[in-house]
């Protein structure tokens, strides 16, 4: 039972537990000569997942070249959260210009562009799994930008509502695609901090557009706001097609030694040349170090020809299957409720700040988000190092065996910051305490929380489908978006109705709920692994 962590008694190697640290004494991998296993530069972390001898390997990629692509995908995860809170600040005065009810109002501009996410979500992911992630990505770019030329351009509600919709179904890439490059492309303990980069992306953009969008709203018109959008996914387009090749790539010549492989034909072994000939199923079938290395203006294609031969219908159908998979339910819930919270507040800061005693404008109302933007900041410099270093000790902890479900410990942050700051949240808007209190206090303890506790999650998903991640993702933004797009036709209605004390203080009762599903999760999580791979659940189709 390594630190709490049950043992499973049905496979030897569980997809996901993997040597992390130097193999010393640890009993689940004796007998492996670690000569045979890939490390860092220092030789004292083993890489997981191991590289191929390849350069066009990504795991092999320059280190110049991993960051270019990580700044991409956080700039264009920015970029892709700001578009649904965009207009958040302004609803209140849009639908009195529209002359429509304003739960009428939101359920179109901000229903339809959520609903549009969960649909896109899955579609291009199907897209990607078949024919690559750099199509995709440069596809629904191009699709962002023109939706918000086009929407700054609708001369009626139906118009505006259309190119939400368009934006919608091209942001799913930006928040479902992207952990599963950062697995293409980051080892296991490197992982934690690309993926908080991740989330400062997507919570940045959503805190970030509100104050941002607010003040140009007041001082101009939504029109040049949504204009100024489209100028930034333009930017986003050359970097995706500069700094964002393909990573979706065949491995050859490299061992699987976090996917539930058998090893025990390395026992005793100096050299994997001999295992070719024992017709082992882990046997390195070629030596790739003398591939050439792609060139870069190859690279800059649109498409490099990568196909995988899957049925489109299966790969589209497969995510609903990995709602068998614990370690998925346990994700959707967690992410579900983690994101949601925030689109519910950005549907309801407008309502809440724009009437008495606030009486904020526009433009104020906007600014409420940028203490929003600096928890989300200071949540991802702590996040990367505390996840990977917590899962690096731990893992030392435990004999130098990697589990992922060392990734969840600090859910404990999420349930203390985030849970605290909705109490508070309801509480200060209830006794309408001074605008500092709910504005810098309240959603700066709630963003931080989710800043790491969706860190925690992303990050553990990964480590347990590496190979789907895709479809994980996938499935866990369709059920997010789904849920969000429900919120959006009662929750105006429903602070109305029990005021936001109630509202708030029951939405802190919810987070804490779910997020004690973490216990059972920590626990019984190998097991839970194990009886995946047992159950072939994700390869059923």
């Amino acid at each position: 039972m390594p630190l709490g962590i049950l043992e499973d008694i049905k496979l030897e190697n569980v997809p996901g537990t993997a040597p992390l640290n130097e193999l010393g004494n640890n009993n689940a991998y004796t007998g492996i000569d670690p000569s045979l296993l890939k490390h860092d530069k220092t030789g004292e972390i083993v890489l997981v997942p191991q590289p191929s001898d390849s350069p066009n390997d990504p795991y092999n990629w320059p280190r110049w070249k991993k960051e270019l692509f990580t700044i991409t995908f956080g700039w264009g995860c920015g970029c892709t959260g700001a578009v649904g809170p965009l207009l958040g600040a302004a609803f209140d005065p849009l639908a009195k210009e529209f002359g429509l009810p304003l739960n009428t109002f939101v359920s179109g501009v901000q229903g339809g562009t959520i609903a549009a996410v969960a649909v896109g979500s899955l579609v291009l992911n199907c897209v990607a799994v078949k024919y690559g992630k750099r199509p995709v990505y440069l596809i629904s770019t191009i699709g962002m930008m023109v939706a918000c030329f086009w929407g700054a351009a609708a001369k009626s509600f139906a118009s505006l509502v259309a190119a939400r919709v368009l934006s919608g179904f091209c942001m799913g890439p930006f928040e479902a695609l992207v952990p599963a490059s950062i697995a293409d492309v980051w080892f296991v303990h490197e992982r934690g901090l690309r993926t908080a980069i991740f989330n400062l992306g997507v919570l940045g953009g959503i805190n970030l557009a509100t104050p941002i969008a607010g003040a140009v709203i007041e001082y101009s018109d939504y029109q040049v706001c949504l204009n100024g959008m489209g100028g930034a996914f333009a930017l986003t387009l050359i970097m995706v097609f500069l700094w964002m090749p393909e990573t979706a790539y065949v491995r050859t010549g490299a061992l699987d030694i976090d996917t539930g492989h058998d090893l025990s034909a390395l026992e005793g072994k100096t050299s994997t040349k001999h295992l070719e000939a024992t017709g082992e199923t882990i046997a390195v079938p070629v030596s790739t170090s003398d591939e050439p290395r792609i060139p870069y203006m190859r690279e800059l294609l649109p498409y490099n020809g990568y196909v995988n031969h899957v049925s489109f219908w299966n790969t589209l159908i497969r995510p609903v299957y990995l709602l068998a998979s614990p370690a998925v339910v346990w994700a959707v819930i967690l992410f579900t409720t983690c994101i949601s919270w925030l689109v519910l507040i950005s549907l309801t800061i407008s309502q809440i700040f724009s009437a008495p005693p606030y009486n904020f404008s526009v433009g104020a109302v906007g600014a409420t988000n940028v203490s929003s933007f600096v928890a989300s900041l200071i949540g991802t410099v702590v996040a990367g190092p505390l996840v990977d270093g917590v899962a690096s000790r731990l893992s030392k902890m435990n004999k130098g065996i990697f589990e992922p479900e060392f990734r969840l410990p600090i859910m404990v942050t999420y349930l203390l910051f985030t849970a605290t700051g909705f109490f508070a949240w309801g509480a200060s808007l209830a006794n309408t305490d001074p605008w500092p209190i709910p504005v810098i206090v309240c959603l700066g303890l709630i963003n931080l929380g989710v800043q790491l506790g969706t860190t925690g999650v992303v990050t553990y998903v990964v480590d347990c489908h590496r190979e789907k991640a895709s479809e994980a993702f996938a499935t866990m933004n369709f059920v997010k978006n789904l849920f969000s797009f429900g919120l959006t036709f009662y929750v105006n209605g429903w602070i109305d109705s029990q005021g936001v004390r109630d509202v708030f203080f029951t939405i802190g009762g919810i987070t804490i709920g779910v997020t004690l599903l973490t216990v059972p999760m920590y626990v019984y999580g190998k097991r839970a692994r194990s009886w995946v791979h047992r159950h072939r659940i994700a390869e059923r189709l």
